[in-house]
Parts: structure tokens; sequence; C-alpha cells
């Protein structure tokens, strides 16, 4: 179906890319995974078509095979509406019968043009699928929940993520065998990442996916690829992502303790090449001894010295050797975010009361009477279908938008912290270090230090924000929150942009905050992780549950 076979891509004098090599199958479902900037969204560009390759090459089985492609970077004609769009990729029945008919009249005084047979044929085939993608398209329109907008609707009347569902259902509509999908679950939330996870375990031809979602992965994926940052090379493990863990997990315990053997292994053969060249010198009838004044004594410690002598040339053979051709390269350490919590000022018990509680807009309110009270300490996820009410319950709480209705009010001692998920709170025109140094003032020296425990290291933390990564930017977000003491972190969709090894120390660092955390989230991974209560936003209600 899609074979890759040793391409490699260089951006100036940097590797991306070393003889990347794999195959994707029918009936294969492989997730793509490495760290943000490590070549996923290259390699993507380059099986599709749009990057070409240094070296190596990738082919189809068949070469006409269909591939449904989900990119990051989708660019949309703001006047067209929802409906010109799903027909621009794939074509109504109306459509293409009109075309068919048009091209009829044409073949009947073109009798001898073969392009225009051929085009006839594939208008042909076009059409049997298009008869049966009506209710597909229906079907997947309610699932992504984009069915209650009218055909006719601009797409620029779109949120960010609505455009992201519309582009993701314009590719599943369109019947494809291969399926290339690049962070497919952003802008999804639970019931949304459940509905295409059972489409992909349903769907019957080969996908590659690149996404941070573990859960997603462990749903739905049978092999992981992993693309290393250090070697620029692919990985193959067969199984889902927990599988992958406890494979990486064996493998990276046998690395160590070969790496130790063959170091112990070392020192204790320098230790006896050592101790055998001392002899040498030094014991009765060596160099050092002036002792030996006869022939016969002298020849024969002489002798023995060059044995010994040889011995621990043979030794110190073997060492060469384990150092060179059968040397075991130490592990190498993934950098990972490092993130130390200072002690955060206490807050009073009670942090945060709703009581009789609307929220929303006059013409639309979202969640109605609402009495909850949040207290020190506790870690909750706010979940619930897209545009429920969550991102407007944040808003009404910082105070961005009034309450339709009742009383909102925080407790003694609480210092909000609000990370949005764009991190809309960043000067685009400063950098790590101007940011730092409008927050809390310190000195340069301290302020790398600080920003290196979030990846801002060298020449990073010159890096304007507006030209930064959406993973950068969050990670400077965050430890803008850090540095400013905040004790109750309110957090929109904090992961949505970091990759995995960055999820998993970030829900590390907020297992050690002892503050009060109340977050917009719809990973699942990370929900189970750090959350001591789930607050489901459904039905005009929040419904508690402990987890």
């Amino acid at each position: 179906m899609l074979t890759v076979h040793q391409i490699s891509k260089n951006y100036g004098v940097n590797p991306i890319l070393d003889q990347v090599s794999f195959s994707v199958n029918a009936g294969e479902r492989w997730g793509l995974v490495g760290i943000n900037g490590s070549g996923k969204s290259t390699l993507l560009h380059i099986l599709t078509g749009s990057e070409n390759p240094d070296s190596g090459h990738c082919s189809l089985t068949p070469s006409n095979l269909r591939v449904g492609y989900l990119s990051q970077g989708f660019v949309f004609n703001p006047s067209e509406t929802i409906q010109e769009l799903l027909d621009r990729y794939h074509p109504s029945p109306e459509h293409l019968a009109q075309e068919l008919s048009k091209l009829a009249e044409s073949m009947i005084i073109q009798t001898e043009n073969p392009s225009l047979q051929k085009r006839y044929d594939q208008l042909l085939g076009l059409l049997e699928q298009s008869e049966n993608s009506c209710e597909t398209r229906v079907r997947t329109l309610k699932g992504l929940g984009l069915d209650h907008f009218p055909m006719e609707t601009p797409i620029q009347h779109l949120s960010g993520g609505q455009k992201t569902r519309l582009m993701l259902a314009s590719v599943l509509i369109g019947n494809p065998q291969l399926l290339l999908l690049d962070e497919p679950t952003n802008h999804l939330d639970i019931t949304m990442l459940e509905w295409l996870e059972n489409w992909l375990l349903e769907f019957s031809g080969g996908v590659l996916i690149v996404s941070h979602d573990r859960t997603f992965l462990d749903h739905t994926v049978t092999g992981i690829l992993e693309l290393s940052e250090h070697t620029h090379q692919i990985t193959s493990y067969i199984g889902n992502y927990s599988t992958y863990l406890e494979t990486k997990l064996t493998e990276r315990e046998k690395q160590w303790q070969a790496y130790k053997d063959q170091q112990d292994e070392i020192k204790r053969l320098r230790a006896g090449a050592q101790a055998m060249r001392n002899m040498t010198k030094f014991h009765k009838g060596g160099k050092a001894d002036k002792t030996v004044t006869d022939g016969f004594s002298a020849g024969f410690f002489a002798n023995r010295s060059k044995e010994t002598v040889q011995k621990a040339k043979n030794i110190e053979k073997r060492i060469e050797k384990l150092l060179t051709e059968d040397r075991i390269d130490q592990p190498l350490r993934t950098w990972q975010m490092r993130i130390d919590f200072e002690k955060t000022p206490v807050s009073g018990q009670d942090v945060l009361l709703m009581e009789n509680l609307t929220i929303g807009y006059p013409e639309n309110p979202l969640i109605k009477n609402l009495n909850l009270t949040i207290q020190q300490g506790q870690r909750i996820a706010l979940i619930g279908a897209n545009g429920s009410g969550k991102t407007s319950l944040i808003k009404t709480i910082i105070g961005e938008i009034p309450a339709l209705n009742g009383d909102l009010r925080l407790g003694s001692n609480v210092h909000v912290g609000y990370m949005t998920q764009e991190q809309r709170e960043l000067n685009p025109d400063w950098n790590a270090i101007e940011t730092m140094r409008h927050l809390v003032g310190s000195n340069e020296t301290a302020m790398r230090s600080f920003l290196s425990k979030f990846l801002f290291t060298g020449d990073d933390v010159f890096t304007p924000i507006g030209l930064m990564s959406y993973g950068e930017r969050a990670r400077l977000a965050l430890a803008c929150l850090v540095a400013d003491g905040c004790n109750f972190l309110i957090l929109d969709e904090p992961v949505n942009h970091l990759d995995i090894p960055s999820r998993t120390n970030f829900e590390k660092a907020l297992s050690q905050f002892d503050g009060t955390v109340l977050a917009v989230v719809h990973d699942r991974f990370f929900i189970q992780g750090f959350a001591t209560q789930v607050w489901e936003v459904r039905d005009q209600k929040i419904y508690t549950r402990e987890k």
C-alpha cells in the first residue's frame, strides 16, 4: 500500500530524516510518535509530495491509491460555504451527472479522443462512489459535531476548531484507501474522539497517525513508529502505545545494564593490566630491582617480565576492542521539561464559591443555577462537548464576561493564574527573557537558569514569541504562572500542543503543585493521571464525580 525506502532530508547542515524506511499495509494503523521538531510533519509532507526528500523514495501500490491527508496547515477560501468545500473535495451526484452530460456531448464530436474517454470512466467511478457518500457525509458531520450548521454556512463563520473538524470530515468522506492524519484529535471533545476511534477501527485501509493523545493511540493503532530526535531514524514496535512504552522501558533497562556491565569490565581489565605492569617493574629481578647480579637469575626474571608485559598488552588490546568495535554506547537521556514548583502561598480552604450561578450570554445561557465550591488542593478536570460552556465558565471566573445571575467569589489569599489555549496573555513582540523580566524583574543569569527548566536554552530565549511554535508558547506561559507564584491555576487545554514527553512531565509537575487547579482538558490520559475530581458540563448543568 505505502512503502517508504531510505528517505533522508536535511535542512542546511541539520539532519531531519536519515534513511527512514517503513511500510503501511491495508488493515494496519500506525502511530507516528516523536518530540516536537523531530520531523514527523516533514515526513508527511514528503509522503504527500509537498516536499522532496534529499534521497530515497516512497511509493503507493497501486499507483492510483486514494489517499486522504489531514494536515495542520490547511488553508480555506473564506467566502466558500460548507457545501462548496465538500463538493470541491467530493462532488455531489448532481454535479457529477452534469459534468458527465457535458462530456458525453464532447465525445460525440471528438470520437477519437482517448483522454475524454478516460475522464468519462473516471467520472462514472466517482458517480458510483458518490451515491453512497450522501449517507456517509451526514454520519460524518454528525459524528464531528457539525450537523447543526446549514450547508450554505460560509466557512469564515466557523471557529478554528470547527474548521479543523470540517477538514477532517472532508478527508473521511472521500472514501480513502490510505489515511495520513496529522494531529486529528485537536479540537475534538471526548464524544467526538470516541466516534473517530470507532470509525478508524472499522476502516479497512491503511492508516498513519501523528498524535500526542496517548489514550487515542492506545485505542486505535496496531503499531508505533518512533522517530528519534537523536538518530533521525524510525524504529517500529508492534502493539498499541502502552505496549510500546513497556517495550521501551524494558529496552532501556537492558541498555543501561549492558552499558554498566561493560564499564565495570573495562575498569576491571584496566586494573588487571596496570597490576601486571607494576609486577614487571617491582618484582625480584625487574628493572627496579638492583639486588640481582647473576646472569641466570637476571635472565629468568627478565623472561617472566616479558610474559607478564605480553599479558598486560593482550588485556589492553581487549580493552581497546571494548572501546571501539564492541563498544556499547551510553543510552541517551531524553531531554524533557524539568519543572520544580516553588512553595506557593497558601490560600484559604475555600478557593472559589459559586452560588445559584448562571453563565453564558443573555440570548444563550450555557450553565444554569450552579452551586459548587472548589477547595484548596483540588485538581479538577472540566470536560464536556464543544460549545457546552466550559470556556465561558472560565471567562466568568476570571472576570472576562459577567455572570448572568447568582454569585461567584474567590476565597482569601487566592492568586489566580490563567493560561489560554492560544497563550493570548503573551506579547508576540517580546522574547522569553523580556517576558520574564517584565514579570519578575530578575537578572538575566537567574532568568536563563529558570527558563532552562522549561527547555529554553541558548539563543532560544531570544526568539520572538510570535515566531514560537504552539508548544514553545505553552511552555513559556506555564513558566510565567510558576514564576508569578500563583496558587490557583486555571488552564484552558494546557497540553493541546505539547508532545508526549512534555505532557508526561506537565502531569508530574501538576501532581507536585500544592495549589489548586481547574483545567479544561480532553486528553483522557492526562485526566486519569492528574485529576482528583471530574466536572462534566451537560444539559446546562455540571455533574461532578470523584476520579
